[in-house]
């Protein structure tokens, strides 16, 4: 063999030895993943919920040794604003995974508006009876049927009711007010029952209303509204009632996630659990006592800006009315009538299920 045929057999073998190299250096199924899974979510980053789903991002990537990279799309960007088509877009797989809730994906999984009813589940022992009890192992599996994994709970919160005219004890001082609702029939069926007129509108039409003074009052968890949308530049009462609570729940399209190597679903669902104890903690931070903060603080080293947010908006300047059993059970009556109407919707079973879940 000549001087050319030794150093052409040469440089082939350096040039397999370096891909076999190349080839013991990359991750097993590498190949496999796209390099950008979408996430849609409703919120921005700035809000508890954004950064649970940030969380989720992170401890996915960490977990599967960076094989799965998620990238969260804010604002549902990637349904053009149409916040109410998650589901359907992750179930066809045009949008691989959503951190959102369960009010956003209703008009497709009815049994979730078992949150929805007012009045119902009143505290957080209540919810996460529901939620780790029969009632979420019902909605996950009605999921499943649609195309959607479940993978966690998270949490937007128990909704409150703000306004710029008075403060509300009973359901007559709702009556006439103009509020600002989420686009769900049961929402508007709530408002009416209590004499209120419910306006469905998107949230930058909604400040615009409220500066205007043509939408007088609007519903959101505590944290979010005071905190980060600043509704006390617009609104001076908040009544805190828990009318009805906001749970949020990571999925993933149901054919691409089982495609996944069991190792790879196994993290995604730790990364899920993790990030949604981390995100429920944001949420409760401050008005479930220490038990949140304590969280926050030794499981994932972490600091509340604001821990208190009741004293929050206080200090903004907000009248917070607290009611009393007697007072709250007062909307519970004048609302009950509508059980009627929405329990067959959601599903006799499922609210048999959540009874006997809270009754625990």
């Amino acid at each position: 063999m000549g001087i050319m045929g030794k150093s052409l057999k040469k440089s082939l073998i350096m040039t397999v030895s370096a891909f076999m190299m190349m080839m013991v250096a990359m991750p097993v199924n590498a190949g496999n993943y796209k390099k950008e899974y979408k996430m849609t979510l409703n919120v921005g980053p700035q809000f508890y919920w954004g950064m649970g789903a940030i969380k989720f991002c992170e401890l996915v990537k960490e977990k599967t040794n960076g094989q799965i990279n998620i990238k969260p799309y804010y604002g549902s960007a990637l349904l053009k604003g149409a916040q109410l088509k998650s589901p359907q877009m992750v179930a066809k797989g045009v949008i691989d995974c959503a951190y959102e809730s369960t009010i956003n994906s209703a008009s497709v999984i009815p049994e979730m508006n078992i949150f929805s009813l007012p009045f119902y589940i009143n505290n957080f022992e209540n919810l996460d009876k529901m939620e780790y009890g029969e009632t979420g192992k019902a909605i996950f599996a009605a999921m499943e049927k649609k195309g959607l994994i479940g993978l966690g709970w998270g949490e937007n919160g128990f909704r409150q009711v703000t306004n710029n005219k008075r403060p509300i004890r009973t359901p007559d001082d709702l009556k006439g007010l103009k509020i600002r609702v989420v686009g769900s029939p049961i929402f508007i069926d709530i408002y009416k029952q209590l004499g209120a007129d419910p306006v469905n509108m998107n949230w930058g039409d909604a400040v615009t209303g409220f500066q205007q003074g043509v939408v007088d009052g609007q519903e959101n968890p505590l944290p979010g509204v005071a905190i980060t949308v600043q509704i006390y530049q617009y609104h001076k009462y908040i009544t805190r009632w828990n009318y009805l609570v906001d749970p949020v729940i990571i999925y993933w399209n149901q054919k691409q996630f089982k495609a996944f190597p069991e190792d790879i679903q196994k993290a995604i669902r730790e990364a899920a659990v993790e990030s949604a104890r981390f995100e429920k903690a944001l949420n409760r931070a401050g008005l479930d006592g220490d038990i949140s903060l304590n969280i926050l603080k030794n499981e994932f080293n972490h600091e509340m800006k604001i821990p208190d947010p009741i004293k929050f908006a206080e200090s903004k300047g907000m009248v917070v009315t607290n009611l009393t059993e007697k007072e709250r059970q007062a909307f519970a009556d004048a609302t009950k009538s509508l059980y009627k109407k929405w329990i067959p919707k959601i599903g006799e079973d499922l609210y048999k299920k959540a009874n006997a879940d809270m009754d625990k």
